[in-house]
């Protein structure tokens, strides 16, 4: 007797392919008047995580984080996000990207609602879904009773929350946040750092976190270590200071780097 076999369908297949890398850096490099700032970089960031870029102000990655918006445009090498490549198809990779970059973006003179309401209509979002999300993401970082107060009047780390809200407008799954508590006290840097690692909580978004603060990297974080243009190490913080002998990645950092140079 013959068993009838039924072939999975199209839409089964996909549902058993597996989550693209939410980030997939391949042999990336960039120079700038001939000096190599970034050199064979490779990464893979995985969905609905939060991951440290750690290195030292030069380190280069600002530069990557240019890269991976498009600011520059990538020399030599791939990038991909959530499979989509970054060079065929910019359109797509860049929708589900949100960045909030050391320098501030947000226009001092215009008010928390208009700096938003101005970033929302570059996504194409109507207004009446841009007041909506407005309203959503202020109220959630304790700012909608300062919505209308030009920015000029802000805190440093008000301000910065309000560059958090901007990149979340558009609903990205790929936050980008390079020194995002650059200039804050110790205080306000724990309280953004802390809404940041939620929405990964919560929202299942990725965050690539760039600093070369180490006290920012918690030991179950995905760490990568870039020193001069060169990834020296990536993986676990606490597999990293493992692999060594060391007390802590203060100290694993430092012998990294050191015996790189």
């Amino acid at each position: 007797m013959q068993v009838a076999v039924n072939m999975p369908s199209e839409a089964v297949t996909d549902e058993l392919k597996p989550e693209p890398s939410a980030l997939d850096v391949r042999r990336l490099s960039h120079r700038i008047a001939g000096r190599a700032i970034l050199d064979d970089i490779a990464v893979s960031i995985p969905a609905h995580g939060f991951a440290v870029l750690l290195g030292q102000n030069g380190a280069g990655k600002t530069t990557l984080f240019s890269l991976i918006t498009r600011l520059y445009a990538a020399q030599q090498g791939s990038i991909h996000v959530f499979g989509h490549d970054l060079r065929k198809e910019s359109s797509q990779a860049l929708a589900r990207i949100g960045a909030v970059f050391q320098q501030r973006a947000v226009d001092p003179d215009l008010t928390a609602r208009q700096n938003l309401l101005y970033h929302a209509a570059l996504h194409g979002l109507s207004r009446r879904i841009a007041r909506q999300r407005i309203e959503e993401e202020l109220t959630r970082v304790g700012l909608i009773k300062d919505a209308d107060r030009k920015i000029r009047g802000f805190s440093g780390g008000e301000s910065r929350r309000v560059e958090i809200v901007r990149a979340l407008i558009h609903r990205p799954s790929l936050l980008l946040c390079d020194e995002a508590t650059v200039g804050l006290d110790v205080r306000r840097r724990a309280d953004i750092l802390a809404d940041v690692r939620g929405l990964v909580r919560d929202r299942g978004l990725t965050v690539l976190w760039a600093t070369h603060l180490i006290d920012e990297v918690r030991p179950d974080d995905l760490t990568i270590i870039l020193h001069r243009g060169r990834i020296l190490r990536q993986g676990r913080a606490k597999d990293i200071v493992a692999s060594i002998g060391a007390s802590g990645l203060n100290e694993a950092f430092r012998h990294i780097t050191e015996a790189a140079a």
